[in-house]
């Protein structure tokens, strides 16, 4: 065998990553359950090594399953095939499922810094992060809107820099806006904003999904996307100028459309990503979509971030009957999103 051969690096989908760490999220919720029937599924669904970081107390609360407390992610790797890892950053009290608490949502928040201070340091391949009770980590010093605005602050990304993708099998949207009241959605839209989050999705769809170049579709915000300013002028005062400026750079885009004819089948085939307006224009489709499958990515970081779309679902934690299914795309996701950068260079 030629010299080359031997010291040339493995392809990216055979080179060996790191285990992802996996943030538990609120003890009381169903990100314990789910975390734990991933880790059962781990070679039926192909997923990448990967550890728990929160209170292990957690898990065996709902599964009777393997738990093994580790004391870094190195450790991690060696245990995955026989034993769930556990990184314990703190311990939640009683845990009763479905039942959150203070204490509880002090350890998710914890999991989360560790989590995020172990991606950044190299120590894992990436994040995903279960989810957590917002009301609760309001109540013990969390301070920002949601997951992606404190792993972007953590990162040193500018929270405008920082895009939330959720992605399936079928489609891929970003909102332009987010967590804001539907009335409010007009004056936040501004050229400036979407050109940034058109551009960011550009650079992380072809970082973390290999896509040359990526073709985007905008959705106006007015139905029929505002008939010619008969229903509203955003999208001939902000939207179609944002476009105009990002084809003048060279992006492949198009719009804006009117939202109710763009994400049936053959509208999916024209376009690798759509930008919408609001929350619910983006986070609707997905979900009736891809429910089961939608992940959560976040574009624009340094780390690789995943995670389930879907919440805590208190009422059902601690049944058995949680549906893991978005936590398994979430990791096979990190993963293919980490062996892409590394392709990517």
């Amino acid at each position: 065998m030629p010299l080359s051969n031997i010291t040339d690096p493995l392809p990216p989908d055979r080179q060996e990553l790191a285990p992802f760490a996996v943030s538990l999220g609120d003890p009381a919720g169903i990100g314990p359950e789910i975390v734990a029937k991933s880790w059962v599924m781990r070679e039926a669904r192909g997923l990448p090594p990967f550890f728990a970081v929160g209170d292990a107390a957690s898990l065996r609360a709902v599964w009777l399953g393997p738990v093994a407390r580790i004391d870094s992610p190195e450790q991690a790797a060696d245990i995955f095939p026989s034993a769930l890892p556990c990184l314990q950053v703190g311990e939640a009290g009683d845990i009763v499922p479905g039942s959150p608490s203070m204490e509880g949502a002090r350890v998710a928040f914890q999991a989360l810094e560790v989590a995020v201070g172990l991606a950044r340091a190299g120590s894992a391949a990436g994040i995903v992060t279960a989810p957590v009770g917002k009301e609760q980590l309001y109540g013990v010093g969390f301070t920002h809107p949601g997951q992606t605005e404190f792993i972007a602050e953590r990162c040193g990304v500018a929270p405008h820099n920082a895009v939330m993708m959720l992605a399936g099998p079928s489609l891929k949207v970003v909102p332009i806006t987010i967590h804001i009241p539907l009335a409010d959605v007009s004056a936040a839209i501004t050229i400036d904003l979407i050109r940034a989050r058109a551009l960011t999705t550009v650079k992380g769809l072809q970082r973390n999904f290999n896509i040359g170049r990526p073709r985007l579709a905008v959705a106006g915000l007015n139905p029929h996307a505002g008939e010619n300013g008969a229903l509203g002028r955003e999208e001939i005062d902000v939207i179609r100028p944002a476009i105009n400026l990002l084809r003048e750079e060279g992006i492949d885009i198009y719009g804006p459309l009117a939202a109710d004819g763009m994400f049936h089948a053959r509208a999916r085939e024209t376009y690798d990503a759509a930008l919408c307006m609001y929350h619910d224009q983006a986070l609707i489709p997905i979900k009736t979509l891809n429910f089961d499958e939608g992940v959560n990515i976040t574009l624009g970081l340094p780390i690789v971030r995943t995670s389930p779309d879907h919440g805590t679902a208190f009422g059902i934690a601690g049944t058995d009957s949680a549906n893991p299914g978005a936590m398994m795309a979430a990791l096979r996701m990190a993963a293919e999103a980490a062996r892409a950068r590394i392709a990517h260079g």
